[in-house]
């Protein structure tokens, strides 16, 4: 079987080789007729389903996401500091009061 197929492609490439006028006129019939049957089927038979390129929903929707973070750091940010201002505050305040701005930096530094 494979010395058939390798006996086959010869004998094809020595007529290649022999006649390439034909060769180059069969390969532009043959790629002309492809083209206007796939025009043909794109016109009158389109298919359902268009494509497109739909971005993965970790980059399509970050922005939104680091918008709702840090406006939700801002808001408890702006809790604490009501709380220093009726001296309420404690060593575990201080700690998140540091976290938070911390995070909000990264968020910011990152967009």
């Amino acid at each position: 079987m494979n010395d058939f197929i390798k006996q086959t492609g010869q004998k094809w490439l020595e007529r290649v080789a022999k006649n390439p006028k034909r060769f180059y006129i069969y390969s532009m019939i043959f790629l002309s007729v492809s083209f206007i049957g796939s025009l043909i089927q794109g016109i009158f038979f389109p298919s359902q389903k268009t494509f497109t390129i739909i971005p993965p929903v970790l980059y399509s929707n970050k922005a939104s996401v680091q918008d709702t973070e840090m406006e939700k750091i801002v808001s408890e940010l702006k809790l604490l500091k009501d709380k220093r201002d009726r001296n309420a505050l404690q060593k575990a305040d201080s700690l998140r009061i540091e976290f938070l701005f911390n995070r909000f930096q990264q968020l910011k530094n990152s967009r």
